[in-house]
């Protein structure tokens, strides 16, 4: 089968990674992807956005099946527009995407399904939207309703940074349409974990847990960017909690998209906050200590990046065997199997991301760092020029470690990063931690 993959992350180098080893593939493609796939796929130099020009090369080589990596391309319905052609789709339909495309969308559904989430109120007035604020006080969570590639929230702090944040997104209008509406949200405190299942419309089956760093700095601070790094799996996401979530969040959403006659057919991403009970009930068993536990931050409807980079390493199933199961609803037929190890992954930037930075920079020790087989290089922001490989990107590698346990796997990834340079980069060093404390 022929395979068409859309994206150019490190997202998708992990896909296609994954997808090369099936012995059901005959030849894998990506569009527009970056330099690091050339060794896997042939490059496609369309854009993911470019539905028209995709649709056609998808004809002309008779692609058997569509991977869409990124959230854009399905929020504009290129789920739709491909299957009404008869080509073979992995992603849920525009519809569908709205759990992702709308926060606000999101956010009333959970209400509607009475899945955990945190208090919310959606304005289109700027004005009353710092009423809001001015009401109720920080902390509080600023988000855009549209897409802004992970940079769209604001957790603010103090009242001068909420209201900064309400004047970016719906008065200079930095994220353009995105910010016409925003979600004021309640502050959680917590642990986050992020929980992602695959669906063929009725059945679901759980990834394995993972987690994601937002921040830029160590010690979670600084502004989000699209993910510095992520481990799995997230001990604080234990089976009954993962049991609780499955019946809690992800069963009711793909129930209540049936009804709504838009079966949800792709990944479905669950961003989870684990909530402390009140302080006042942490030593007591009654009723108030019930208000603990998890709570839906927001939905995504594919593969988180960074998180798939230490998911599809331990997964032991055929990724396309996997895919095509979901897409022609006989997912109850698949159970997932998982390597028992650890995973994480330390995320390499440009130094000034997710703000100005420089590209072009020439990169040098890739080989060095992969001489270790549980060492894997997921390329983000990359080219080639000339000879020389350079970065062309804010997040330019993913490099990632497998190992057994949590304190190997951190060894073995910040190992294979210190072999790795070029002028300018900047990683966490810090990625992991979390877990190591918790596993000790």
């Amino acid at each position: 089968m022929k395979v068409l993959i859309i994206g150019s992350g490190g997202r998708e180098h992990a896909i296609a990674w994954k997808l090369s080893q099936s012995p059901k593939l005959k030849r894998l493609y990506v569009a527009p992807g970056n330099a690091g796939m050339e060794e896997l796929a042939q490059i496609v130099d369309l854009a993911a956005k470019d539905q028209e020009r995709l649709l056609k090369f998808c004809k002309k080589e008779s692609i058997g099946l569509v991977v869409v990596g990124p959230e854009a391309p399905l929020t504009e319905g290129i789920a739709d527009r491909f299957q009404k052609e008869g080509i073979k789709i992995f992603g849920p339909t525009k519809f569908a995407a709205q759990l992702e495309g709308s926060k606000a969308f999101a956010k009333e559904m959970m209400k509607k399904l009475s899945i955990p989430t945190g208090e919310f109120e959606v304005f289109t007035s700027a004005d009353k939207a710092m009423d809001y604020v001015a009401k109720k006080g920080v902390p509080i969570v600023v988000k855009v309703d549209g897409l802004a590639g992970g940079k769209g929230v604001v957790i603010a702090q103090s009242m001068p940074k909420a209201m900064e944040a309400i004047h970016r997104d719906m008065v200079k209008k930095v994220f353009g349409k995105a910010g016409e509406k925003v979600v004021i949200e309640e502050c959680l405190e917590g642990e986050e974990a992020s929980v992602i299942a695959i669906t063929d419309g009725t059945t679901v089956r759980l990834f394995a847990s993972s987690q994601d760093h937002k921040r830029i700095f160590e010690g979670d601070h600084g502004p989000n960017t699209g993910g510095m790094g992520a481990y799995s799996p997230a001990p604080i996401v234990t089976p009954a909690v993962e049991k609780e979530i499955l019946e809690k969040v992800f069963m009711p959403v793909v129930r209540e998209f049936n009804a709504l006659g838009h079966p949800f057919k792709g990944f479905l991403y669950a961003g989870i906050m684990m909530t402390p009970p009140p302080v006042s009930s942490r030593h007591s068993t009654g009723p108030i200590a019930s208000q603990s536990g998890f709570k839906v931050l927001e939905f995504n409807v594919r593969l988180g990046d960074p998180e798939t980079q230490v998911l599809l390493p331990r997964l032991k199933n055929d990724l396309l065997e996997l895919l095509l199961a979901a897409v022609d609803e006989r997912l109850s037929q698949v159970e997932l199997e998982w390597k028992d190890e650890d995973c994480v992954c330390v995320v390499i930037a440009s130094q000034g991301y997710p703000e100005e930075y420089e590209v072009g920079k020439k990169i040098v020790g890739i080989s060095a760092a992969k001489e270790d087989s549980d060492i894997h290089i997921f390329h983000a922001g990359t080219k080639h020029r000339a000879n020389d490989l350079v970065t062309a990107g804010g997040r330019v590698l993913n490099v990632v470690g497998c190992g057994r346990g949590m304190f190997e796997a951190l060894s073995k990834t910040y190992h294979a990063v210190d072999k790795i340079f070029f002028d300018k980069m900047y990683y966490r060093k810090d990625i992991g931690h979390k877990a190591a404390k918790i596993t000790r």
